[in-house]
Order: C-alpha cells, then sequence, then structure tokens
C-alpha cells in the first residue's frame, strides 16, 4: 500500500487540491474515530468473595480503594461464576470470559479450538492488548490472545513471595524467571509501567492477580491488623459439611487447608489472613487507579473490577470453591467509566462472562454473544432492570442449581438429594425447605427451569439415578495433604 505521505506528494503534484483536501479530512475522521474509541483496564482478583468489599456491608474488612471504585462506578450486587467442570474453578471462569460462553458450551476446554478470545477480537479491531499477571489457560492461548505482556505468571497458584513469570515480546514467551517480593506488588508495578508508557492504539489492560487464593501469606503488617481484632466466624459456620457432596475428600486439596471438623478459632485466624490478602491487594489496586489518573486519556478509560469466582472459608464446614453456594460462586463486580452513573447498583442477576459482550459493546464492536451471555451496560443505562429471570450454573457431575430474583435450588444427582433455600429471608443458605409441601409448587418451577437451561446447554447430567450413593460422610479417615506450595509457618499453624 502506498503510504499516506506518497499520496498526498502525488495528489499535490497532480494538481488535485480537492482530492487532497478529502484525503486529508478521511485521514482526519479517522484519526478521531480511533481516539473515540475507549481504553479498557481490568482488574481481576482470585478467589475474592463478593462481601470482601467494604462498602459493600462488611464492617470488618479494609478495602479503600475499591471502596472508592464502588463509589466512582456501577457495582453488580449479584454476579455469578458459571460453575466447572473441575477442581481448578479458575480454569472454567476464565475460559468463559475469554470465550463468552459458558463451560458447557466449549468443546475443547483447553484450546477453545475455534474461538476467539475477547483480547484477540479487540486486537483485530485496532486495540492493543496487553496482559500482567495470571494465566491457567495454556500458553498456546495466551500468545494467540494477547500482543504483549509483562509479569506474567502461568499456572493456577503459587506461593506469593515468589512468583515464576515471563514477559511476551514479538509474539514469544522469554525465558522464565522467579521473582522475589509480593505477587500483588509485581502485578501493579508491571501494570503501573504499562500505564506510565504512551500508547497510539486504545488499549486493553489486562491485570489479573493471584491475590487472595491461598496462600494465605499476606506482607506481616497486612495480617497483623486483623489479629489484632479477629473477623467473627461466618454465620453460615458449621464444623462439617452436612452431607457428602461428591466433593469431600483430603484429595480436593482447599479442603485439606484445615482439619476436620473445621475449629473456629482456626477459621478466624485463616479469614484474617485471607483479609489480610484482599487488604494488600486494595493498596496496590489504588496505585494503578492512581496511575490513570496521571494519563490524559482518563476520562476515556473504563476500569473494570471483579473475580473469577468466590470461595468457602467454614461456610457451610467448606475450605474451597468447590460447590454452589453463594459464597463460593459469587464475584465482586464494579465498572467505572464514561457516563457510567456514580455510587449506584444492581441486583440484577449476572454473570462474570457477560463481561465479554459487554466490553465488545463498549469497544464498539457488535459481535453476536453466545444464548447465554448479555451486554450490562442497559443495566447501568437504566434501559433495563434485568438481563435474565435465572442463573444457571453447574459443578461437573456432582452439582447443578438454578437461582431466581428469590428462591435457589441445589441438585446433587449423585445422592438424590436437593436443598431449596429462600434467599430474600436466609440470603446464607441456612435453612433447607425441599421437601416441604408448603414449597412444593417453587421447587417444580425451578426444576422445570433448570431443564430449560440443560436443553439450551447441553448438558446431559442427569438430575437423578436410580442407584443413589450415601448421603454420609465418614471423616474419621480424613487427613489433611500438605501441597508444595504452603509455607512452614503455615503447615505448622494449620496442618494437624
Amino acid at each position: 500500500m502506498i503510504e499516506m505521505s506518497r499520496w498526498i506528494a502525488l495528489i499535490t503534484a497532480l494538481g488535485l487540491t480537492g482530492s487532497l483536501a478529502m484525503v486529508q479530512a478521511e485521514s482526519q475522521a479517522a484519526k478521531n474515530n480511533s481516539a473515540k474509541k475507549p481504553n479498557i483496564i481490568f482488574l481481576f482478583s482470585d478467589d475474592q468473595q463478593e462481601n470482601t468489599v467494604a462498602e459493600f456491608g462488611n464492617p470488618h474488612i479494609k478495602t479503600p480503594n475499591l471502596d472508592s471504585l464502588a463509589k466512582a462506578g456501577f457495582s453488580f450486587r449479584q454476579t455469578y461464576c458459571g460453575g466447572s467442570y473441575s477442581g481448578a474453578v479458575c480454569v472454567a471462569s476464565r475460559s468463559m470470559l475469554m470465550t463468552g460462553r459458558h463451560w458447557m458450551q466449549i468443546k475443547d476446554t483447553k484450546n477453545w479450538t475455534g474461538l476467539k478470545t475477547l483480547p484477540a477480537v479487540l486486537s483485530s479491531q485496532g486495540y492493543h492488548s496487553h496482559i500482567v499477571g495470571k494465566w491457567h489457560n495454556g500458553s498456546r492461548t495466551l500468545l494467540n490472545s494477547f500482543q504483549s505482556g509483562s509479569s506474567v505468571f502461568l499456572g493456577g497458584m503459587t506461593n506469593h513471595i515468589e512468583v515464576p513469570l515471563s514477559d511476551i515480546k514479538n509474539g514469544k514467551l522469554t525465558k522464565r524467571r522467579v521473582e522475589k517480593g509480593f505477587s500483588s506488588t509485581m502485578f501493579a508495578d508491571a501494570a503501573v509501567g504499562f500505564l506510565s508508557q504512551e500508547h497510539t492504539k486504545p488499549y486493553f489492560l489486562y491485570v489479573a492477580f493471584t491475590a487472595p487464593h491461598d496462600t494465605r501469606n499476606p506482607p506481616l503488617a497486612y495480617r497483623e491488623m486483623y489479629y489484632k481484632n479477629l473477623p467473627p466466624v461466618p454465620a453460615n459456620f458449621l464444623p462439617l459439611h452436612p452431607f457428602d457432596n461428591g466433593l469431600l475428600h483430603p484429595r480436593m486439596r482447599d479442603e485439606s487447608l484445615a482439619p476436620w471438623p473445621r475449629p473456629k478459632e482456626m477459621i478466624q485466624q485463616q479469614m484474617a489472613e485471607y483479609y489480610g490478602l484482599v487488604t494488600h491487594l486494595d493498596e496496590q489496586i489504588g496505585r494503578i487507579l492512581a496511575a490513570i489518573e496521571k494519563r490524559s486519556d482518563r476520562e476515556n478509560t473504563y476500569v473494570i473490577f471483579t473475580a473469577d469466582h468466590g470461595l468457602s472459608l467454614g461456610q457451610h464446614g467448606l475450605m474451597g470453591k468447590q460447590s454452589l453456594y453463594e459464597h463460593s460462586m459469587k464475584s465482586p463486580l464494579i465498572i467505572r467509566g464514561p457516563k457510567v452513573p456514580k455510587g449506584k447498583s444492581t441486583r440484577a442477576l449476572t454473570y462474570v462472562h457477560d463481561l465479554h459482550p459487554t466490553i465488545l459493546k463498549l469497544a464498539g464492536i457488535h459481535k453476536t454473544p453466545a444464548v447465554n451471555t448479555a451486554d450490562l451496560a442497559p443495566l447501568w443505562q437504566g434501559e433495563k432492570d434485568a438481563v435474565r429471570e435465572t442463573v444457571f450454573m453447574g459443578f461437573s457431575g456432582k452439582i447443578r442449581s438454578i437461582r431466581d430474583k428469590r428462591w435457589k435450588l441445589l441438585v446433587y444427582p449423585e445422592i438424590n438429594h436437593s436443598q431449596l433455600f429462600d434467599l430474600q429471608k436466609d440470603p446464607l443458605e441456612i435453612v433447607n425447605l425441599a421437601g416441604r409441601a408448603e414449597t412444593q409448587k417453587i421447587s417444580s418451577r425451578l426444576m422445570t427451569s433448570m431443564q430449560e437451561w440443560h436443553k439450551t446447554l447441553g448438558d446431559e447430567q442427569a438430575l437423578h439415578t436410580d442407584t443413589p450413593k450415601p448421603k454420609e460422610v465418614d471423616y474419621s479417615g480424613f487427613k489433611q495433604r500438605r501441597d508444595r506450595w504452603q509455607p512452614d509457618w503455615i503447615f505448622k499453624k494449620y496442618f494437624r
């Protein structure tokens, strides 16, 4: 192609000044259109419960920067991960976000064959896509998605104070190096470094932290601030989960993070360390927000904060995210940006992977989303008060759940067990109303809706079996299994 300067020289030499004016006008219009495309900064935490933001009503945690973000943006208070096909829930959650599809619609969950990822689509439409932090979906999909990257961690978890990192340069990963410090600080450093540079294109900056995922070893000062005033145990704390959900065994590593039965005092200590991770993460997010404010394009920048899913910390006797309870599947979600109302929120039912079509629309890219995703902009624009009537979640072949505005039904097909919760009166899912005569119609209605989701997603999991397994769990033989990431002090403190 002939460069613009050569076109102008040729047109001038031929005396075609009208044509010259037209070319210059078109060139300026193209520049203006490019300039109007907003920057998008995506801040992604790992294993963060929805209620770990002080602004959302938790008086026991300190999150001043997330509080400020919520006050300056729009919060989605009922956002869910769609479940998982394995115990590594973050893999499924990130697959759904990147492809805009429920995990049941992704045939090749490792390589996403034939599916173009969110950053790849953005890159093809004039964006510069850059990644910082965690990528748990393989190097092939990483390099097919992002044009560049700094301080990239390929994996699911690591000790926060020793992180193996690589960069993406010229389409390739650099040799891995192990950096010492703290993961959240390292990732914030890389994000601030990217934001300190000049960018000629609109950019998609994806910053995926590994906090507050265990290991729960925040810098000493951040855990000590909570040791001095320990958070109370959750109101839905149980020493043991009351039945076998199919995922209760020491090989499920998250469940080994505390002994059976769960001691209340130990749960409070782990909550102190978990909250310390969140507060330290919040401080690093504050550094990124400050770097945005220094940029001339700050008014044309969207900031999105969310988490891949939640976690159990003693709730229902569990220690991981391998369940479909609210505390494990709900994520915080805040969006700040041009024309987004400040300090507003919604309780509309949304998914984390709704952010896929939402981000594309913000970038002016009108792709047809998968059947179960929704553009969230109409919620903050006041055009809609809901984008779906129900949220469906599935965990491998072990659990299925569905909820509407008020009610939630969970089904455990292997043991023919169900739970029904009135989330309006019982948001912590304590009182099981399944099997009662007065709730039979509600259970039937939700089961019909669940079967409709099955059809839509191609879910072949039966919801009942003729040969159920026992519901009871024999915890007497359970022994904790230490994994290679836990530092010695955590092992000595919590592993018995």
